[in-house]
C-alpha cells in the first residue's frame, strides 16, 4: 500500500499543542508552526481502524492489558532491533516523560546527582531539578558538523554522590544515532562508577538511511542490569495524545523499584484506546514506517539543498535519526533573543529556541520536518524572504 505524506491536514481548532498552542509559546498566532515534536502526517489507517473498531463496541469500561499488548511489543523489538525481551521485563507508563520522572524519583535520593548530556530535550532538566536532585551537565561536543559524547569530561564529573545518567538515544535535538562503540564506552564508565542509566529511546524507530539504533540494554547483560529503557510508539506513529509508553527493565530488583511509583499512583494500567493503538502500531506498522522514513530523508535532502543555495548563514546539522533538525544559525550574528525575534516576527516561522535545550544551544534553533514537503518549502521561503529584507 502506498501512503500519502504530501496530504496537508487542517489542525487548527483541534486542541493541538503545535497549532492551538502557538500564541502561548511564540506570543502570536501568526507563525507557521514547525516546533513541538509531533508530525503533521495522518496517523496510519491500521491504527485509526483499530480505534474505530473498539469504539463501535459501545462499552468503554475498565480495561486490562491483553496478551497482545505484550506480544506486540516483544515482536516489534525483535524485528526492529533483534532484541529479545521477555514479558516480565515490560512496564507501562502514560508517557516517556512520566517514566523519566518515575525513574529519578524511584532510583535516586534527594541531593544525589544525575547527569544529562546537553543540548537535550527540555524536560530532562525538570525531571532532575523538580525532585531536588543535583543536575550535572555533560555537554556534547560539535565536531565537523556532528555531535559526539565528551566522555573524558563525563568521567571527571562523577563522584560518590553521582547515581544516574539520563541518556537521550537517539539524541534530541542533536540528531545523533549513537554507534555501538559509543554506547559501550559510555556503558563502561557507568559500570565502573555504579551509575544507573535511564535511557530515553522514544525516537529509536525513527532512524534515517545509513544508520542503526542499538538499544543500550541489548548490548550486554551487565548493561541491561543497570538500565531502564523508555520507549513508545507515540513519536513514530504520531499518537502522542494517546499517552502510552513501554518501559523495559530486565533486572527484577531495578524493575521492582521503578514500578513501585507508577503502581502506587495507579498509573500503570493504561487507557483503553492507547493500548489498542500501541498494539496496532507494533503489529502492522513496518511498511508505513519504512515509507515515512524515506519521505523524511527526502525532506531533509530538500532542506539541505535549499539552505545551501539560499540560506548560507544557516548550517543544517543533518540528523541521523528523528524528524527534528538542529540549525546552526551562529553565522547570522544575532544573540538568542534577536534570533528568536527574527524567526517569529520577521520570517513568521515557529521553531524551538536552541537555549530551550540547555548549554550548547546558544545560536541554534530546532526545526520539525515531520510534515508535508510543501510546508517545509513555505517555511524556508519565508526565511529566505526575511533574510533578503
Amino acid at each position: 500500500m502506498h501512503y500519502n505524506f504530501d496530504e496537508i491536514i487542517e489542525r487548527n481548532g483541534t486542541s493541538s499543542l503545535k497549532y492551538d498552542g502557538k500564541k502561548r509559546y511564540f506570543g502570536t498566532d501568526d507563525v507557521l508552526p514547525m516546533w513541538v515534536a509531533d508530525m503533521d502526517f495522518r496517523s496510519p489507517d491500521f491504527i485509526i481502524n483499530a480505534l474505530e473498531n473498539r469504539l463501535s463496541h459501545g462499552i468503554l469500561g475498565y480495561n486490562i492489558k491483553p496478551e497482545g499488548f505484550y506480544s506486540s511489543v516483544i515482536n516489534w523489538l525483535k524485528r526492529r532491533f533483534d532484541w529479545d525481551v521477555q514479558q516480565d521485563w515490560i512496564s507501562f507508563t502514560p508517557g516517556v516523560v512520566s517514566a523519566l520522572n518515575f525513574g529519578v524519583l524511584s532510583l535516586t535520593e534527594p541531593g544525589q546527582k544525575v547527569i544529562i548530556q546537553t543540548p537535550v530535550y527540555a524536560p530532562f532538566f525538570k525531571v532532575v531539578k523538580n525532585h531536588n536532585r543535583q543536575l550535572i551537565i555533560n555537554e556534547l561536543k560539535l565536531q565537523n558538523g556532528r555531535y559526539i559524547m565528551d566522555l573524558e569530561n563525563l568521567e571527571s564529573q562523577i563522584d560518590k554522590d553521582t547515581k544516574a545518567i539520563i541518556l537521550c538515544s537517539p539524541a534530541n535535538p542533536a540528531g545523533r544515532v549513537w554507534t555501538k562503540q559509543e554506547l559501550l564506552a559510555l556503558g563502561d564508565i557507568c559500570l565502573k562508577n555504579d551509575l544507573l542509566i535511564i535511557s530515553d529511546e522514544i525516537h529509536s524507530d525513527l532512524i534515517l538511511k545509513g544508520h542503526q539504533h542499538f538499544p543500550l540494554a541489548s548490548l550486554s547483560r551487565e548493561l541491561a542490569d543497570i538500565t531502564v529503557t523508555c520507549m513508545a510508539p507515540s513519536k513514530t506513529f504520531n499518537i502522542a495524545g494517546l499517552a502510552s509508553s513501554v518501559i523495559i527493565t530486565s533486572n527484577p530488583d531495578l524493575k521492582q523499584r521503578f514500578d513501585m511509583l507508577p503502581n502506587s499512583l495507579d498509573l500503570n494500567n493504561g487507557n483503553l484506546f492507547g493500548i489498542e493503538a500501541l498494539q496496532a502500531a507494533y503489529i502492522y506498522g513496518d511498511e508505513w514506517l519504512e515509507q515515512m522514513l524515506a519521505y523524511l530523508d527526502g525532506n531533509i535532502d530538500f532542506l539541505e539543498s535549499f539552505s545551501t543555495q539560499y540560506l548560507p548563514k544557516i548550517k543544517v546539522i543533518r540528523p541521523e535519526g528523528t524528524y527534528l533538525v538542529w540549525l546552526d544559525c551562529r553565522q547570522m550574528g544575532m544573540n538568542q533573543t534577536e534570533l528568536r525575534r527574527f524567526f517569529i516576527e520577521v520570517a513568521k516561522v515557529g521553531f524551538n529556541s536552541g537555549t530551550d535545550f540547555g548549554p550548547g544551544g546558544e545560536g541554534f534553533m530546532r526545526m520539525n520536518v515531520g510534515c508535508p514537503r510543501a510546508i517545509i518549502a513555505e517555511g524556508l521561503s519565508r526565511i529566505k524572504e526575511a533574510m533578503n529584507k
